[in-house]
């Protein structure tokens, strides 16, 4: 009788509601970790620097001020040139990679033909392969076609990636092969088909595949770095860490480059979250 009553307290509401509330202080905690790096950039970017260098610092901005971004455009004049540059940059290899990393998914995927899974296994055994490793010869290779100081030099070598294509691959596999069958007996083409089946069902993976290529080509520094050599070409991330001088460093400066350059990201990923998230459910559910 006494283990009885002990069970059904346990169970009671008031327990029960408790045990409910914990999981949501525990994605609160988490939240605020992950958020606390972005909240301290913004706020760093709106404090002058004599108060943002302070110890220990503010955490709230006592100070907030608009002087480091009227500073910045005064320094950096070329700064939305860089904004620009970045923008072709990465929109051009995202939009690249959606199409190249699909279609190559489709054919490994849905396609048969001889070598099929060697060829697969051994793309993806390039992952292993470390990025610098290859940076000198595409450094050559970029020399030798004179693209050198050119936006061509970051966007070409981007057009494809291997992440990209494993991504697309597992997610045709899960789509049915009888509408591809029916597409094809109503006369669609390889073409037609990819892009009137395939594409509109690939959604939520290409939100995904959207989100990671833009995220990591807008951010990508030491490749830009080494091909370009103007100011006038640089993107975001080569031209903001240029802010820093060569016997001090500015931290209101660089944190309102900064400020802004992330403000694109995130709006890239408030339009794709939707696809982004319909994409982790459906895989948690088919996995």
């Amino acid at each position: 009788m006494a283990i009885k009553l002990e069970r059904q307290q346990a169970f009671s509401p008031a327990n029960l509601r408790k045990i409910r509330i914990l999981p949501w202080i525990a994605l609160i905690i988490t939240a605020s970790i992950s958020l606390w790096p972005m909240y301290w950039l913004f706020v760093t970017s709106i404090t002058p620097t004599t108060f943002a260098i302070k110890t220990p610092p503010d955490i709230l901005p006592f100070h907030a001020s608009l002087a480091n971004f009227q500073r910045l455009f005064n320094q950096a004049s070329d700064y939305w040139h860089w904004g620009a540059n970045s923008l072709i940059v990465a929109l051009s290899i995202t939009l690249f990679h959606i199409f190249f990393d699909t279609l190559s998914g489709y054919a490994f995927a849905k396609k048969k033909f001889p070598g099929r899974d060697v060829f697969f296994w051994l793309i993806l055994a390039t992952l292993m392969v470390p990025t610098y490793v290859t940076l000198v010869p595409m450094y050559i290779v970029t020399k030798d076609l004179h693209l050198l100081n050119s936006l061509w030099a970051i966007i070409l070598p981007g057009t494809a990636d291997v992440f990209g294509i494993f991504l697309m691959r597992q997610y045709i596999q899960t789509l049915p092969s009888e509408l591809l069958d029916a597409a094809r007996i109503d006369g669609c083409g390889e073409l037609r088909t990819f892009w009137h089946i395939i594409l509109p069902l690939c959604k939520p993976a290409i939100g995904a595949l959207a989100i990671f290529t833009f995220v990591r080509h807008w951010n990508d520094f030491f490749w830009p770095l080494i091909v370009l050599q103007n100011s006038s070409t640089y993107t975001l991330p080569v031209g903001v860490a240029g802010l820093q001088g060569e016997f001090s460093t500015d931290y209101g400066l660089i944190f309102a480059g900064a400020a802004l350059a992330a403000l694109p990201m995130v709006l890239f990923f408030l339009i794709f979250q939707r696809y982004f998230l319909e994409g982790v459910r459906m895989g948690a559910l088919k996995g």
